[in-house]
């Protein structure tokens, strides 16, 4: 099978990558939450882009990227997002975008390849406003009255005001073509030290984990911290963190190998130093790829808190705010994404899940997707010093937009069943709509 590889521009990707860098740069990171003017700024630097690799430009009304081919034959859909964390890293997002606008880049000229790649920037994966807004609405998943009811984490500014703030107020939402799109592939930093650790450069996703969120409250009764005998409070706060040591007590006795569990925040009401908190809350979240294991986990989280309520000092509520079923990345793709590896990374590859959420999990609900992961340098991501050396940016990019992948993909892909096209059925152009000024 040829090589592609000297048509590959390294540079040109390192190059991408850091132009994107000085947009809203913080530090060695960036802060570029969604609908940011830095944001907005790399939406248009993007779509700006996209005609160099054959792709007509559109940014619909939810602020999705998207590069649509002309050009005939099958489709492969790539990306990611352009938004970050707050006070964050650079390549968290940035990197699968500027690795799919490459692979259209070199594939899509390439009169010997049947089909194109086509980009997508996916809004809010961060979930500044929501969770995987862009990607959702893309496969039809956001209404417009959770668009109404969504407010900015931070600021609490309405989703509506932020878009129109941005100019995007009006426009319509793309939404995804059913069979167009043999699949979709997402690159990203592996966000952990597994593959560094072991010496390895690609990381084989395998699955993406599903992740749950609860609210915890604790009702107590508040009263004076002087005055009042330690034998008959009923201190919301100290019930709270009796729970919150009693799960990693207990939780590994019942959760799977790589289950993991964070008590992301906790409130105390009214939260002064000489007052006995009446009240508490805490934010708390499982992550694992089997719903089992989850169900396994929330019964007895539930069991937890009606032993603390039947105590009778504290009463104890448990409410979930969030499900998120994992999803399962395509054999085809992991077996093109292997075999590449042995191409152009000595095979220093691994299989393995994803302990983060990624829009690839949302395109998995509508068609195969498959995902790779280049180290993080000290596992270090959501923060400004995020990092992946040169070498391996490069080296993973050779493992992406090569006709070895591209031809093996495709063609596997296209057999599953799962993605034929009706017979009969065309390939419809993708729906129009309004470019921003630049």
């Amino acid at each position: 099978m040829p090589d592609d590889r000297s048509h590959v521009d390294g540079a040109r990707v390192l190059a991408d990558l850091n132009a994107l860098r000085s947009i809203g740069a913080y530090k060695t990171g960036v802060h570029k939450p969604s609908f940011s003017e830095p944001h907005m700024r790399s939406l248009q630097w993007l779509a700006q882009r996209l005609p160099e690799a054959g792709l007509a430009a559109t940014i619909d009304g939810i602020g999705n990227v998207l590069g649509t081919s002309a050009k005939s034959g099958p489709k492969l859909l790539a990306g990611s997002h352009l938004e970050s964390q707050n006070y964050a890293g650079w390549l968290d997002g940035p990197l699968g975008v500027v690795y799919a606008l490459e692979a259209a880049r070199v594939i899509n000229p390439d009169s010997g390849t049947n089909g194109a790649v086509e980009v997508a920037s996916w809004c809010d994966e961060e979930g500044h406003f929501g969770h995987f807004l862009g990607s959702r609405s893309y496969v039809g998943a956001v209404s417009e009255d959770e668009i109404d009811a969504a407010r900015d984490r931070t600021s609490g500014k309405t989703m509506r005001d932020a878009l129109r703030d941005a100019g995007l107020a009006g426009q319509p939402r793309a939404n995804a073509e059913r069979g167009r799109h043999i699949g979709y592939i997402e690159a990203h930093i592996e966000q952990g030290e597994t593959l560094e650790s072991g010496n390895l450069k690609i990381g084989v996703v395998t699955s993406i984990v599903g992740i749950w969120q609860y609210r915890i409250t604790f009702a107590g009764e508040q009263n004076h911290a002087g005055t009042t005998r330690m034998t008959v409070r009923r201190d919301a706060g100290l019930a709270l963190a009796q729970f919150c040591v009693a799960i990693d007590e207990r939780f590994p006795g019942l959760s799977g190998p790589r289950t993991v569990w964070t008590t992301g925040r906790i409130t105390l009401d009214p939260g002064a130093p000489s007052i006995i908190p009446g009240a508490a809350e805490m934010l708390f979240q499982i992550r694992d790829e089997d719903p089992a294991v989850i169900d396994r986990l929330e019964d007895f989280l539930r069991s937890m808190a009606a032993d603390v309520t039947a105590q009778g000092r504290c009463s104890v509520a448990v409410e979930r705010l969030r499900t998120g079923a994992p999803a399962m990345m395509d054999a085809a793709f992991q077996q093109a994404i292997e075999a590449a590896s042995l191409a152009f990374a000595a095979g220093k590859s691994l299989r393995m899940p994803s302990g983060a959420g990624h829009d690839a999990q949302i395109l998995a609900t509508i068609m195969p997707a498959g995902m790779l992961f280049v180290p993080s340098i000290g596992g270090i991501s959501h923060h400004w010093n995020e990092n992946t050396a040169d070498a391996d940016i490069v080296t993973a990019l050779l493992d992406v937009p090569s006709r070895q992948v591209s031809r093996q993909s495709v063609s596997a892909v296209s057999r599953s069943p799962i993605v034929q096209p009706p017979r009969g059925a065309s390939q419809p152009a993708a729906e129009s709509v309004r470019l921003l000024p630049a």
